[in-house]
Formats: C-alpha cells, structure tokens, sequence
C-alpha cells in the first residue's frame, strides 16, 4: 500500500513570476491613509506608498516597525489589493492574540502614521490573471485570494475564476460585502438559515471541477496548516494535478 498523500508546503516551482532584488530589497515609508473595518478581530489597513513598484495578486509583502529605543519588529503579510498603479497598497490583518505587529495596528495605529515596507516579495503563489484560478481559502487565508478576484473584476477578465472561502460563520468572513456570483462561502460553525454547515467537503469542490475549464483549473490553497492539508487532499483525491496546485499555509 502507498503511504498516505502528504502535502508539501509549496507544490509549484517558485519562479515563474519574477521578483526583482532591487523591489525586494528596498525599505519604503508607507503612510497609513484609512481603516475598514471588515469583522470584529479583521481590518483592513490602506498605505500610501511613494516608488511602489506595483504587484502581481498573491504577492507579499515585509513590513518593519521600529520603536523609539529602535526596537523593530517584522512581519510578512499578504497584499490584499488589486494593484491600480495609484501607489496604495491593503493589508487585512487579524487581531492576533498576543501578536506585537497585529496588536498595534489594532489598537495604537492611526491614520497618519508611518511604517516601512519591502517589496513585493515571492512569485510561487501569483497569480498575474493568465490561467483559470479556483482558489480556496480560510479565515485570513482569504486574503491573497481577494487580490486576485479584485484583480480579475478590474481588469475585466474573461478567464475563469471560481472562489471558496471557509469561515466559521458569517460575522467571521472577511470581505463579505464584497464577494459576487463567483464566490462560494462554507461556514463550519453558525450559518444563515437553511445553509449547512460543515467544513469544506468534496461536495463543495464537485461542481467546479466538473466545469473544468479548457487547460484545466489552476488551484491556489491558503489558509492553516490544517486546512491546507486538507483542501489538497481533497483536490488530489478529486483528480486536480499535484503539480497544478499552490499552497501558502500558516499556524
């Protein structure tokens, strides 16, 4: 008998989007110019950026705070905007607890300050709006995802993309205001309703992988390192490609 299916962290061969080093090495002030508020523990944060070099959807970024006895800390985070060549960039950050970084935009950042940032970082997990995308995500795992699906409705393109997002009900979906007909919520815990509830199945992957489009679907996971797992295993079990599947996982 086989050993049992283990995903790796990274599936695809990094690369294929390339990241310039000058991009990726230099530090930029990036100045807080508003907060949305898009749960109770997740907000979105916008930063003006002078000389941002623009992005590619599912892109990263570092972002380095310093304090006044020139103690840093720095975090990577996941770009939530479409780029729109205006020089802003999103982050939707959770209020993690005990989090140095996250609990300071939650609770002392204002509009007017001023951190750094570096990038944009990685090209593995972008997705520039080439190839039809089904994404899956869950809680923040979103994230990234949301910068494809804005990308993707303001270029206005034709290519297919389909959504999942998995969140433990409907106070705890980031973006919810904002998904459309391509989007599929799971909720695991409270739902609407008439909507079940579960964690992500392969009922809920069956009629997207059986709208295969022309080329075959291009799969991109992101969430915790449970759902990463599982979301995998559940599409290699439903006949998607290893090697047509990216994973950014966390936790």
């Amino acid at each position: 008998m086989p050993p049992p299916f283990s995903p790796p962290a990274r599936f695809a061969v990094p690369g294929r989007i390339e990241v310039t080093a000058p991009a990726a090495a230099h530090w930029r002030t990036a100045t807080l110019t508003g907060v949305r508020r898009e749960t109770p523990r997740a907000a979105t944060f916008r930063f003006a950026v002078p000389g941002w070099p623009g992005h590619v959807p599912g892109q990263h970024l570092m972002l380095r705070l310093t304090a006044e006895d020139g103690y840093t800390a720095q975090r990577h985070y996941s770009i939530a905007s479409a780029d729109d060549g205006s020089g802003h960039v999103e982050l939707t950050l959770d209020h993690v607890e005990g989090g140095e970084v996250s609990g300071w935009f939650h609770t002392e950042a204002r509009v007017g300050d001023r951190v750094e940032v570096r990038g944009p970082v990685s090209g593995f997990f972008a997705w520039p709006g080439d190839r039809p995308a089904l994404l899956l995500g869950a809680g923040s795992g979103v994230v990234p995802l949301m910068s494809m699906v804005r990308h993707h409705r303001a270029r206005g393109l034709s290519v297919p993309l389909r959504l999942l997002v998995s969140a433990r009900g409907p106070k705890d979906l980031i973006y919810a205001r904002e998904y459309g007909p391509e989007t599929t919520p799971v909720f695991t815990r409270t739902a609407p309703g008439g909507v079940p509830v579960g964690r992500l199945a392969a009922a809920h992957l069956a009629p997207l992988l059986a709208e295969r489009p022309p080329g075959g679907w291009e799969a991109y996971v992101c969430g915790s390192n449970g759902f990463a797992e599982h979301a995998s295993r559940l599409l290699v079990a439903a006949g998607q490609p290893v090697d047509r599947i990216r994973i950014e996982r966390f936790g």
